[in-house]
């Protein structure tokens, strides 16, 4: 009896040792030939099927895409996508009030409805869920948790599309072929910026050299419908921000020294007809038409692309007649203290897990396997072997990718799920240097290459300014709404002054103004805002 135990233990001994030894033999294959195994790991974060409900304001499609199947896989956890017709914000604010609420919610970051949310004990507190099941999130967010913080301390959402884009979204925008023409072709395909007084002579040479050849020339035009994309570029030339810092004090931006002078260089090319004479009114689609008809040198804002789509069109896809962004900076100004394209690192959406919620640690590993750099590139490159291929240690989208996104980009990112679910999106790119967003960022156009150059050391962080302002039905809302009104106003009769000294009558009745209808009451509230909104990220 006793030899016969012996023998069955050394025989389970020695089966042990050899399943251990092919175990280490495979690990060690695998490691000699570069490959791993965890990729193609499915075990579920849940360890039975879960559907959550998932508001998300931006988008209504079913989640059965290939994308959404492999999150599935990966998870163990289904979504059921809930987006109304109609307005969001009114769905969401409906669900608030009757009780009736998702799983997880998608907001505007930047609302108020995110402080109602919070205020009644709609959202889930994430700290200790993230502390224990969110070891990705701690390290892809960073410091972003941290400026997060609600005025209690605790975190109730993860940011979506988070850190600095670094690319820039808004410039003067003139035609290459055009400044060719007019001798500046070297200097502008360089990416070289432009300073002020060059960029009045370039658009004084347009108007004598195409006045008289057709269509009456018009150097300088802005679309009337984005007028604080269009103030944001002006005071981008003179490195402004959304308000003044004066010491320890946050005032409205015209008190801003630059302030003047800027709206004295736009007056300015106003008198000398070098701006459109209907830049007030112009809608979007009369300003597309103007830049479209070939009278038009310049423009500020975002690239217009589809003008551009337009004369490649027309021109051929060699063409130089196209819209180019630059940086033209005002006297006095560090070419890279400019401040043309504001970006908030905390990005435009919040996230958050709602009481209702009748699984939140396996919604917080849902959140964390997303936010991850598997996730990351899972959400915005697609399944791998499917869209996209490690090659040589870099992820390398399938040919016909950016070209189907090309052809149709809603139709394309429905079928295949990439960029579909944006969510926890990070600005930026991987470990391996590919960008995390696969369509604006890998393989760009000669036009945004340009760009990248050109106005590089403009992009800022808007964060600390963020939600500074009154909280929407209060007092110093409506005072805030009116001195809006005063200064857009105030603007606007500067810019068709007759004269600079005109401006600075103008000017000064409008500070006036500004006084009488209480400006210190905001003013005091920016800084009460700004100052405590630091105190939270210490």
């Amino acid at each position: 009896m006793k030899r016969k135990l012996l023998l069955i233990c050394t025989f389970a001994v020695t089966l042990l040792f050899v399943l251990t030894s092919c175990g280490t033999s495979q690990q060690t294959a695998d490691t000699a030939t570069g490959t791993s195994n965890t990729s193609e790991s499915t075990t579920p974060l849940s360890t039975e099927p879960i559907t959550l409900t998932f508001f998300d304001k931006n988008t209504s499609d079913a989640f059965d895409n290939p994308v959404a199947k492999k999150i599935t896989e990966k998870t163990g956890i289904n979504i059921e996508i809930q987006q109304p017709t109609g307005n969001p914000e009114e769905k969401l604010s409906l669900m608030l009030t009757s009780g009736d609420l998702p799983d997880v919610v998608l907001m505007d970051r930047r609302s108020d409805t995110v402080k109602k949310y919070i205020a009644a004990g709609a959202l889930v507190q994430l700290n200790d869920l993230i502390n224990k099941f969110g070891p990705d999130i701690t390290k892809m967010y960073g410091d972003v948790l941290t400026k997060s913080r609600y005025t209690d301390g605790k975190n109730y959402y993860l940011n979506n599309w988070y850190g600095i884009d670094p690319d820039p979204d808004r410039g003067i925008n003139m035609r290459m072929d055009l400044l060719e023409e007019l001798g500046y072709g070297e200097k502008a395909a360089k990416g070289d910026y432009f300073t002020q007084d060059e960029f009045i002579k370039i658009l004084t040479d347009f108007k004598e050299k195409y006045s008289t050849a057709g269509k009456p020339a018009i150097p300088f035009t802005i679309n009337g419908e984005y007028m604080e994309t269009v103030m944001s570029t002006f005071r981008g030339m003179y490195g402004m921000k959304t308000y003044y810092e004066d010491g320890d004090k946050i005032l409205l931006s015209v008190r801003d020294p630059h302030y003047l002078e800027m709206v004295k260089f736009i007056n300015q090319l106003y008198l000398k007809g070098l701006l459109d004479k209907e830049w007030a009114v112009n809608k979007e689609d009369i300003f597309k038409q103007k830049l479209s008809s070939g009278q038009v040198l310049a423009s500020n804002g975002g690239l217009p692309s589809d003008v551009n789509g337009i004369f490649l069109e027309d021109e051929g896809k060699d063409t130089n007649k196209q819209f180019y962004m630059f940086k033209v900076v005002a006297p006095g100004i560090d070419p890279s203290k400019t401040t043309f394209s504001p970006r908030s690192s905390l990005g435009w959406d919040a996230i958050g897990i709602t009481v209702k919620n009748k699984h939140p640690e396996e919604t917080i590993k849902l959140f964390n396997y997303l936010a991850s750099e598997e996730g990351q590139y899972l959400l915005m490159w697609g399944v791998e072997g499917v869209h996209w291929d490690m090659v040589n240690g870099k992820h390398t989208p399938k040919p016909e990718i950016i070209p189907g996104f090309k052809d149709n980009w809603a139709e394309y990112s429905k079928s295949t799920g990439i960029r579909k679910w944006s969510w926890f999106i990070k600005n930026g790119y991987g470990s391996d240097g590919t960008p995390y967003d696969l369509v604006t960022k890998y393989d760009v156009d000669k036009i945004t290459q340009h760009a990248r150059i050109s106005m590089a050391n403009s992009t800022w962080d808007t964060a600390p300014y963020d939600n500074i302002g009154p909280a929407g039905g209060t007092q110093e809302a409506l005072i805030e709404q009116k001195l809006k009104d005063i200064m857009d106003s105030g603007f606007s009769k500067m810019v068709y002054a007759k004269s600079s000294a005109e401006v600075d009558t103008e000017y000064q009745k409008m500070l006036g103004e500004l006084a009488a209808n209480k400006a210190n009451v905001v003013e005091d509230l920016y800084t009460k805002n700004y100052k405590a909104q630091l105190a939270l990220w210490k």
